[in-house]
């Protein structure tokens, strides 16, 4: 049995990997704080800013699995928010905390009972972290997030230099799924340009149909994964594929 735990399963880039990894025979668990319908993979609600919400949640499911059975297992960290859109100094500070929480402390408290709940596990084993091109490159008004997804890929490279040096390790890699045509980028081309000066950019992508769709990066995913495309502590723009 091969068998995908994803967060934010419910909508955008997340369901179309769901709904992928389940047209190829996966057992796919959605870990999310809402539900989509016609759906026949599992799903749970949770509140993924929450990290005890989050441990009791992947707890549930691994409690759902006959380990014996399993012959390949991965934890997709999807779920994720741009948060607050603007500069420094003109913030929230909740909704800093609530960002960092969602996009680096949830993924990195998940990898952690991962790793630990499959270590008796001799079998296929990774993580696979949904980051973005905002790690490398700063965005005036996007401070919190570029901040969260640079954190996050240190964690992919720190957790896969630490599992490289354990016999059947996990395996862990972020992927840069580049611009995709979902609810967030509804939400960015709604910001005003005095707080996002970016804005015109994103609002051109669209109108020149220049989004990737969520099935495409679904499937971009899913090939890289199949054809073993995911090297150990590799951060892969899928653009370049």
């Amino acid at each position: 049995m091969n068998v995908l735990i994803i967060t934010g399963g419910s909508n955008g880039i997340g369901k179309a990997i769901a709904l992928k990894y389940t047209s190829e025979k996966y057992t796919v668990f959605s870990i999310s704080r809402s539900k989509t319908n016609n759906v026949s993979y599992h799903q749970l609600i949770a509140d993924l800013s929450n990290s005890t919400e989050a441990i009791k949640a992947i707890n549930t499911v691994f409690s759902n699995l006959n380990l014996q059975t399993v012959s390949s297992i991965t934890l997709l960290n999807n779920a994720g928010s741009l948060g607050e859109m603007n500069t420094v100094g003109n913030l929230e500070s909740e909704k800093i905390q609530q960002t960092i929480q969602l996009n680096t402390t949830t993924p990195l408290v998940l990898a952690n009972e991962f790793i630990h709940l499959t270590k008796e596990l001799n079998c296929k084993k990774q993580i696979i972290n949904i980051s973005s091109g905002a790690a490398m490159n700063p965005y005036s008004g996007w401070s919190v997030y570029c901040t969260s997804k640079a954190a996050l890929d240190m964690t992919t490279k720190a957790i896969a230099t630490e599992q490289s040096e354990i016999e059947n390790g996990v395996k862990c890699v972020a992927i840069y799924p580049g611009v995709v045509d979902t609810n967030m980028q509804i939400a960015i081309r709604e910001t005003s340009e005095k707080e996002f000066k970016n804005v015109k950019r994103f609002k051109d992508l669209k109108n020149n149909n220049e989004l990737y769709t969520p099935k495409l990066v679904a499937d971009k995913i899913y090939q890289l994964d199949f054809s073993n495309g995911l090297e150990n502590g590799a951060i892969i723009d899928i653009r370049k594929f």
